[in-house]
């Protein structure tokens, strides 16, 4: 007998499973009653594109990143917190019947998709994110809040992550000529 060399599963991921939810269903309870926990999303236990499935994986990679200074903390941590944010104010104005992606919890928002693989993998590619360290903060705060945006108000894009980031690339050359210009204004106002 063979031995099995690949062994596969399909089926839906937990973003497809919340976005599938009606409106004044539970995102949250689709996702646990499809068999989907917050910590097999957090390990990566869940069945998804790769860079999607295992937060702790890409984690590791940002520490990897970091240390080595490939990859910038600031846009890392600019990105989640702009869609922690644009997720906390959904949950706050989320009301019965409203959109089921508008009452998930924040931090499902970055198990699940491609969240977390795009803020540290693609957000801080050293070519095409801003270069000063005010831009990065500006940049990565609104590729969260619009990847969050996209994701839960477009209910035919269920991720919406990378979408962001092209958006974002575009202006990132814009966003660092009006934060230089502000830092030349202030010097000048110095002297």
């Amino acid at each position: 007998t063979k031995d099995k060399l690949i062994d596969g599963y399909s089926g839906a991921t937990p973003l497809l499973v919340a976005s599938g939810a009606g409106p004044g269903e539970s995102a949250r309870v689709a996702v646990e009653s499809a068999g989907f926990s917050f910590m097999d999303m957090f390990y990566g236990l869940i069945p998804g594109s790769m860079g999607e499935t295992s937060f702790l994986a890409i984690l590791i990679g940002a520490v990897i990143l970091i240390i080595t200074g490939v990859g910038s903390w600031r846009i890392m941590a600019a990105v989640t917190a702009g869609g922690l944010g644009m997720a906390w104010i959904f949950n706050l104005v989320a009301g019965p019947g409203s959109n089921s992606m508008m009452g998930l919890p924040p931090h499902y928002h970055l198990v699940m998709g491609g969240f977390a693989f795009g803020a540290v993998f693609m957000a801080t590619d050293p070519v095409s994110a801003s270069s000063t360290n005010t831009g990065k903060w500006i940049y990565g705060v609104a590729i969260g809040i619009m990847a969050v945006l996209i994701r839960t108000v477009n209910p035919a894009y269920p991720e919406g992550m990378m979408l962001a980031i092209l958006f974002m690339n575009v202006f990132s050359p814009l966003i660092d000529y009006y934060v230089i210009q502000a830092n030349m204004r202030r010097r000048l106002r110095r002297a």
